[in-house]
């Protein structure tokens, strides 16, 4: 079953049980789903409908971020609530060490064909090691990878 099927499929589920904030929750997944399959005119794979639900977490944080600095308490508290509604169906989250380990791999597999890589070879590196999170399925924010690739370049 596609993810957009299972948000369809949960929706309904929500509805029958009343459950309101999932409900609302659901209903803005598969509106923001449905927009990008708008978009693009095709339906989605589940690793592009993945791709539009991390945006969606981070659109929430960032107006947790905002609203907690305008004293909105009330809408934040809403935004932190759909943040694990909508996180309960993208893949697992990668923790620091496994980030780390993924990293130290691509280094040395990159250093067994030649120099080790430096600084300079940051993009390198950054793609390979997002290729490898593709390949395991597993979900990594970039901006904690591309810290622990910067901290493995500049060791070496």
């Amino acid at each position: 079953m596609s993810l957009t099927d299972k948000v369809q499929q949960d929706m309904v589920a929500a509805m029958k049980s009343r459950e309101a904030d999932r409900l609302s929750t659901l209903r803005m997944m598969k509106s923001a789903l449905k927009n990008k399959e708008i978009d693009k005119r095709a339906p989605l794979t589940d690793a592009e409908a993945g791709q539009v639900l991390i945006t969606m977490v981070k659109q929430r944080r960032d107006s947790i971020e905002q609203f907690t600095k305008g004293n909105r308490m009330d809408l934040a508290d809403k935004e932190a609530a759909e943040i694990p509604i909508i996180e309960s169906y993208l893949p697992k989250s990668a923790s620091e060490d496994d980030i780390r380990g993924i990293v130290e791999g691509v280094i040395a597999e990159m250093s067994e064909t030649g120099l080790r890589p430096t600084a300079r070879d940051m993009g390198s590196v950054m793609k390979a090691v997002q290729a490898k999170f593709q390949a395991t399925g597993l979900r990594a924010d970039g901006k904690q990878v591309s810290e622990l690739v910067k901290a493995a370049l500049a060791s070496s």
